[in-house]
């Protein structure tokens, strides 16, 4: 039997009459999608269209709440206290759900998007006020984190089952985390070059860091970005390069 892999994607990222990315070319790749929940992008036509989407598709539905940071697309770190975090996660959340229930879906997931993401990855009080959010408004919720990083501790903390995620088109800095993106290569744009990576990394059960190191860790989820030009290019090629390679795709939580 071949090993499992999820490919997720971060998607329903407009807002209003604007698009962004070619989302119903993703649907037909990843298996998994991390729906924008009206704070950096989606709104509630978004929303519904795009669970929708991915149930005629059979791919999982996720939340993915960020900082309310519409103009900046929620890569505006906002120093908010840790309650009121919980609260707009919570609110997120719970804003996909309606509008994955007119759809006549349901959502299995949460992954943190953007500046709240990093945050989550440096600062405790931020990633027990995401873990304590999903908790508390279903436990049944899965956390997608990085591994070896806050987040993934407070989840445990917080009881939560979890899947550890790497990134197809983003450079590692030596600590495991994301490298900011205006620094040179925290941008993989080359479609072949990610894919070899992912299947590296996934192969190995490790990230490599933009400094050689090999950081050995758990990876259940693979993410494209979805606001990616080269989105649809890569997406196909990392999928195609982990079929050749032996892995079933499929997604970590059933819809």
């Amino acid at each position: 039997m071949s090993a499992r892999i999820d490919l997720n994607a971060d998607l329903g990222e407009g807002f209003g009459p604007w698009r962004m990315g070619d989302d119903a070319g993703l649907l037909d790749i990843v298996t998994s999608a991390n729906v924008a929940c009206g704070f950096h992008a989606g709104d509630p036509d978004i929303m519904v269209e795009t669970a929708s989407a991915a149930k005629a598709r059979g791919v999982a539905i996720g939340a993915h709440p960020g900082f309310f940071d519409l103009r900046g697309f929620g890569r505006l770190r906002i120093e908010d206290n840790p309650r009121k975090i919980e609260r707009d996660i919570a609110y997120q959340i719970g804003a996909l759900q309606a509008c994955a229930a007119l759809a006549g879906a349901r959502v299995t997931h949460v992954k943190a998007h953007g500046a709240l993401a990093n945050l989550s990855n440096e600062d405790d009080a931020v990633a027990d006020a995401l873990a304590r959010a999903v908790a508390g408004v279903d436990r049944n919720l899965v956390l997608v984190v990085m591994p070896g990083l806050p987040a993934e501790r407070a989840g445990e903390r917080a009881g939560l089952r979890l899947v550890r995620e790497i990134y197809a088109d983003r450079g590692y800095a030596a600590d495991g985390t994301l490298m900011p993106r205006a620094m040179p290569g925290a941008v993989i744009h080359d479609a072949g070059k990610a894919a070899a990576r992912v299947v590296r990394m996934v192969s190995e059960g490790a990230v490599f860091t933009i400094g050689g190191q090999r950081i050995p860790v758990t990876i259940d989820t693979v993410c494209v970005h979805g606001d990616n030009p080269a989105a649809l290019t890569m997406a196909r090629a990392v999928r195609t390069g982990l079929e050749a390679a032996g892995f079933s795709l499929r997604p970590f939580a059933e819809s």
